[in-house]
């Protein structure tokens, strides 16, 4: 296991990200944002799209995964080796593509997109967003080197759980004992975090519930409007 993936097991991964039309949606914000959350023991950042990915890197001193969402299609995490291969060049550390059987933009397929990137960036760290088993099966199949459950619940594979799919995640810590399997996707509270790291992620993958404010604010929001219980 490459040293930077193995230094990561057991920790918290803060994911970056601002949605386009958002107020915090700015390379500055995010930089300010990800220095914050390595203050606050984030062992590795996940950040999205060339600027905040550069500024991030420029002023953390943990890993940068980072990723490029481009596009409106069903593959838009990474969806193309250019986007890929751009993404190492803005500074980060990991890149993560989607890694689902899903045609790619490019034509290429996930291993061909490995394939590329291991030409262009020699030693180069690939994560690959998985959806299902099979798609984490193919991905390590492929050669990247750790396996996600970020796309679960989005490509129709499996259906969308309320919080982390930890099924999935022991599935595929069951079915690839020798690749770091990281938990991502719906992880919204410190109890979630602990039962993905539980049920054998190599380290967890946090957003929207440490840094989208706009999110949180609507689950505080929603609470006080909704009917209270009475006691009996």
């Amino acid at each position: 296991m490459n040293p930077l993936i193995a230094a990561l097991r057991g920790t918290l991964v803060v994911s970056c990200q601002a949605y386009p039309g958002e107020p915090m949606r700015h390379p500055e914000t995010m930089a300010q944002v990800a220095e914050s959350a390595v203050r606050g023991g984030a062992a590795a950042i996940r950040a999205q799209g060339l600027a905040d990915i550069s500024h991030i890197a420029g002023r953390v001193d943990v890993p940068v995964i980072g990723l490029w969402k481009h596009g409106r299609g069903p593959v838009h995490i990474t969806p193309t080796l250019r986007h890929a291969r751009a993404v190492l060049d803005a500074g980060a550390d990991i890149v993560a593509i989607d890694a689902t059987a899903r045609p790619r933009p490019d034509g290429l397929t996930v291993a061909q997109t490995v394939a590329g990137l291991r030409h262009s960036h020699p030693g180069a760290i690939i994560m690959g967003d998985c959806g299902s088993v099979d798609d984490g099966l193919a991905a390590a199949d492929a050669g990247v080197d750790v396996v996600a459950t970020t796309l679960s619940g989005y490509t129709g594979d499996r259906p969308r759980t309320v919080g982390p799919d930890l099924e999935l995640l022991a599935e595929l810590v069951a079915a690839l004992p020798h690749h770091a399997i990281v938990a991502e996707g719906r992880i919204h509270t410190p109890a979630q975090a602990s039962a993905a790291l539980a049920a054998g992620a190599h380290c967890v993958v946090v957003g929207t519930a440490i840094t989208h404010p706009q999110s949180i604010t609507g689950w505080f929001a929603a609470a006080l409007t909704s009917p209270v219980p009475q006691l009996p």
